[in-house]
């Protein structure tokens, strides 16, 4: 008898669930929520943790569902709640269902995602940081998903398959060719993304494994299927809009296409073949080849050999999780026939009829006993089936209050997860607060330390008088500032980037904060209804119960007869009381730990709430530290300028007060020096000007003011000062213009000075007419200016080269006069005489040949100084643009051949006895300097590091020494010659000698006063020399500069 009530059980139980759940599901709303679970449990599935492959009736699933509701809501709300960035495998999962469904689900899913492509876009750069595992396959993933809706929602007319005839291509063009061009611009990128990822794949296995038979390389492997039909649509469309852009435009036009193509085509042709040998893809998927060569576009004719890749998927094997369920009702009726058939096996047809009818058996009538026994029998069968059924929904109930406790702790993770991120930014806001305070003590000790140089700077002016002193200090206080002031400036770039740093910190506090509580009460609705759910279900458990025990209380007050079969009954029921007994401790324990994860999810929310009001708390302490910080910085800029303004007020104003001091009377200035201090004076004034309107834009920037307006003082100053001491040698008229506009010139610039110091008239303040002035100085200077050489600037560089040739030239006629004149010596002189001449023409061709040693040096670096200075422009150019520093070559060159001429005619008038060892020594010296003026002019704008310069200077060293041996040789020469010639005074009378001595010293007189004249003369010469050298070839302006 229990087997068959098992039996009856088992068969008659299907069909009142089935008609109940079909009654009670009738509505739209509970139809909606059946659907959204099944679609959650299915999403679930099929994206999870496990590194195995997305199951194909998952995705079908979730694919379905996009058409049933017409988009992609459903999905889109639970994948929200996945920890997508926080499990690489769960996003690249995600990333090959969401490919599924832009393929093949509904049209709507592209527009119900668009929303979503900056989040995938966030999602694939914090990805791309990592460089194993499944990092950067999501990256790249996610790019190409987000290129996908790019490409269709640019073009609407491609579906999410790319399946299209070349009529529906056509169309997609509009036929023009501009927008067949684009369209394939934007398939090759589409392309690029595809083989991107193909070959990210393929790079991540160990391909010397079998990997395509394990779960993990089966699970990076996957995705590359719905890629592999992405690509053959789009190389077919791509060679196809290739042919129609090559009859419509010159083939030069699209070689980039036909490069980047032929690039693409050798990738997919090698991936497809390596793709088509792995196991994996072999009973998945049928992988075209594409041809050995690529397309001719540039013949018409190639299109009709273009053969379309396909891609062949093989119909799948039915397997037990892809079966359509059977009819509940069929079944139904199959087991009822199962049952009857072993139910006759038991007890034979007639008594399957009735099995019941003991009449058709022993012959006897029923009477009452017999029917309590038919009747109990029916109420133990209710009984049993009540109890499986109160038993089978405990199970269920207990397994999703597991699942549910599984989700709850999953929950409390993420959650613990998101605390410890809170406490890491906190930690991290800490720190950079204290950071600041740091920077705030700084900003302090810098404020003290310039309030004791100020101080230093006021004592120092009043301590000194001179003005050579005070523009010392002034230059010293000024590099201070400077320095203050970078400091300063680095200060406040550390500020704002801090400010910055901790604004974006905030936000993201706050979006960390509302997404946490939102989570949180989202958790407790759905915890509370969870527990109404199980309240309940359990008070229904106990009223069944109550009904089960009162009928099993009625049944034992039948007839003594069943005792021994309702004996076996209680002791089923004392069981099933035991089963439920346990089952409600179950629920009392599943129930306590519920409230401890609501009580523990509480002090986790009350944590975070006070930690994010102290952290909001904290911010705003330092965001009113640094506007403090900023408005001090504002006023210690303010004092910086005004300080400066001040004291390049005050050297304007010394400028002018030394323009009227009688002492000043005396200085003298050429024209050329007020031009270079005039255009000089101009350019700062440019620049003071477009650093004052960058500091009236931004505050921060005056640090690039503050060297402008130093500079500027000092160049004024030095234009009013040149400008009088040249008004001193000026003709009358130009002169008293020249110094009524250095006056006016002074008195602009100390208005313009005095309005910087002045807040309110800082953004007013205006150069321009000081910038007026120093042009009519300029003007004036231009025609007091003398004209130098008579030579046009553009012949100055064939000058140059001329005089040094025939500087050279002059040398080495001189050595060849030497040796000339050396040999007519030793032709024909003999004894001391010889002797003399052949030591002091030794030593002069010695000269000789030490000043061609400098001449050619000399050549060395001008061409050196011409190379490196000249940039692009010519030689000529060059010299033209330094005329004065040309002209000083020029002068020295000629110098140097007139001396060494000069020099060799004394030495022949020496040889012969005509001349005068003085006159030669005088040559040599003179040469000397000549050299020595050449030397110079070379330096001047030489690199001081120059190998040729070393030269020149290592050969004017030895032309020093070979002059200072003529000077010995002639010396020594004179000796002997006076030892030879000495005076003989034995045969002279007593009369005779005192006529000599009074001769003797009427010459000495003769000769000192003529000395002496000579001397003043020498002194003038000189000194007329210096001034007609200096206009002429500029000195005083090279000295300036």
């Amino acid at each position: 008898m229990d087997r068959v009530s098992s039996t009856m059980k088992q068969v008659s139980n299907p069909l009142p669930k089935v008609l109940s759940r079909r009654a009670g599901g009738g509505g739209l709303e509970a139809e909606r929520e059946s659907f959204e679970r099944a679609q959650t449990v299915s999403i679930n599935k099929a994206i999870n943790a496990q590194e195995v492959a997305v199951k194909e009736k998952h995705a079908r699933t979730c694919i379905l569902g996009t058409h049933h509701e017409k988009g992609a809501q459903t999905f889109w709300s639970v994948v929200n709640r996945l920890p997508l960035s926080g499990n690489a495998v769960l996003c690249w999962k995600f990333c090959h269902v969401f490919h599924k469904l832009l393929r093949d689900g509904h049209s709507n899913v592209l527009k119900d995602s668009v929303r979503y492509k900056n989040e995938l876009s966030d999602m694939s750069r914090m990805w791309g940081h990592l460089s194993e595992g499944y990092g950067q396959l999501c990256s790249i993933y996610l790019k190409l998903l987000r290129t996908k809706m790019e490409f269709h929602t640019k073009n609407p007319r491609f579906p999410g398959n790319l399946q299209m005839s070349d009529r529906q291509l056509d169309e997609a063009g509009e036929n023009d060719v501009n927008n067949f061009f684009q369209l394939t611009v934007e398939m090759f990128d589409y392309l690029e993304c595809e083989l991107n990822l193909f070959q990210t794949v393929f790079s991540s296995l160990d391909m010397s494994r079998s990997v395509s038979v394990t779960a993990a390389g089966q699970c990076r492997l996957a995705p590359l299927i719905q890629v592999i039909l992405d690509c053959s649509h789009l190389y077919d469309y791509t060679v196809k809009l290739l042919f129609k852009l090559h009859s419509c435009l010159p083939a030069d036009t699209l070689q980039g296409h036909r490069d980047r193509f032929l690039e693409q085509f050798r990738k997919l042709k090698d991936l497809f073949y390596r793709s088509s040998n792995l196991q994996y893809f072999k009973r998945l998927i049928q992988i075209p080849q594409l041809p050995e060569n690529p397309p001719n576009f540039l013949r018409a004719s190639a299109l009709s050999e273009h053969i379309s890749p396909v891609v062949v998927i093989p119909a799948e094997a039915s397997s037990p999780d892809s079966e359509p369920i059977t009819d509940l009702v069929e079944m139904d009726t199959a087991s009822q026939s199962l049952f009857d058939n072993k139910f006759d096996d038991i007890f034979g047809s007639s008594f399957s009829c009735d099995p019941f009818n003991f009449n058709s058996q022993n012959g006897m009538s029923k009477d009452d006993k017999d029917r309590l026994i038919e009747q109990l029998y029916g109420e133990i069968a209710g009984l049993k089936e009540e109890l499986e059924n109160f038993k089978a929904e405990s199970t269920r109930g207990a397994v999703q209050l597991r699942g549910r406790a599984s989700e709850l702790e999953a929950e409390l993770a993420e959650q613990q997860h998101l605390k410890q991120q809170a406490q890491d930014e906190s930690e991290f806001l800490r720190t950079e607060l204290e950071e600041l305070k740091k920077q705030r003590e700084d900003t302090e000790k810098a404020q003290r330390s310039l309030t004791e140089i100020e101080r230093r700077a006021q004592a120092n002016e009043q301590r000194y008088s001179k003005l050579k002193e005070k523009y010392s200090e002034l230059v010293q206080n000024h590099a201070d500032l400077l320095r203050k002031n970078a400091e300063v400036t680095k200060q406040i770039t550390v500020a704002r980037q801090a400010q910055g740093d901790v604004e974006r910190e905030k936000k993201e506090l706050e979006d960390s904060f509302q997404r946490v509580s939102e989570q949180a009460q989202r958790k407790s609705q759905e915890q509370a209804e969870v527990l109404e759910t199980l309240k309940r279900e359990l008070a229904a458990s106990r009223q069944e119960l109550q009904v089960v025990q009162g009928t099993l209380e009625s049944s034992t007050q039948a007839g003594a007869e069943q005792n021994t079969r309702i004996a076996s009954l209680e002791q089923e029921r004392d069981r099933l009381s035991q089963a439920a007994e346990q089952h409600r401790d179950e629920m009392a324990a599943l129930q306590a730990e519920l409230q401890q994860l609501q009580d523990t999810l509480s002090r986790e929310q009350e944590n975070s709430r006070t930690e994010l009001e102290t952290l909001q708390t904290q911010l705003r302490d330092k965001e009113s530290t640094e506007r403090a910080l900023q408005q001090r910085l504002a006023e210690e800029q303010l004092s910086l300028l005004q300080g400066t303004a001040r004291e390049a007020e005050r050297m304007v104003q010394d400028a002018l007060t030394r323009m009227e001091d009688p002492a000043h009377i005396s200085c003298t200035g050429s024209a050329d020096c007020l031009l270079s201090r005039t255009l000089a004076a101009s350019e700062c004034a440019e620049r003071l000007r477009d650093a004052h309107s960058k500091y009236l834009s931004d505050g921060a920037a005056v640090g690039s003011l503050l060297p402008c307006l130093a500079l500027f003082a000092h160049l004024v100053s030095d234009t009013l000062l040149q400008g009088s001491a040249t008004s001193h040698v000026a003709p009358v008229e130009p002169a008293d213009r020249l110094l009524e506009l250095c006056k006016q010139c002074g008195s602009a610039a100390v208005s313009y000075l005095s309005a910087l110091q002045d807040p309110g008239t800082v953004a007013s303040a205006d150069c321009s007419l000081v910038t007026a002035c120093l042009g009519q100085i300029s003007t004036i200077g231009e025609e007091l200016r003398p004209r130098g050489l008579d030579v046009r600037q553009e012949e100055l560089g064939d000058l140059v080269d001329k005089e040094m040739a025939a500087t050279a030239a002059a040398i080495e006629t001189a050595s060849a006069r030497i040796e000339e004149m050396l040999s007519k010596a030793r032709a024909g002189d003999t004894g001391v005489k010889l002797e003399v001449n052949e030591r002091i023409l030794g030593s002069c061709t010695g000269l000789m040949q030490a000043i061609h040693v400098l001449v050619l040096a000399s050549k060395d670096l001008q061409r050196e100084i011409v190379e490196s200075g000249r940039g692009a422009a010519s030689p000529k150019e060059f010299y033209a643009k330094n005329s004065r520093w040309t002209e000083g070559l020029i002068s020295a060159s000629k110098a140097v051949g007139w001396g060494a001429t000069v020099m060799v005619d004394a030495a022949d008038l020496v040889v012969q006895g005509k001349g005068t060892f003085e006159e030669l020594m005088v040559c040599s010296r003179e040469i000397a300097a000549s050299t020595a003026q050449l030397v110079a002019a070379s330096k001047v704008k030489a690199d001081k590091d120059s190998a040729n310069l070393c030269k020149l200077q290592q050969a004017s060293r030895g032309v020093n020494q070979a002059t200072a041996s003529v000077v010995a040789s002639t010396k020594a020469g004179r000796s002997q010659v006076e030892e030879k010639d000495s005076m003989d005074f034995s045969s002279m009378t007593l009369t005779q000698i005192k006529r000599q001595e009074m001769d003797s010293q009427v010459r000495v007189l003769e000769l000192e006063n003529q000395l002496q004249k000579e001397r003043q003369k020498l002194g003038e010469l000189r000194k007329k020399h210096y001034e007609l050298a200096g206009v002429a070839e500029g000195w005083e302006e090279d000295a300036a500069d």
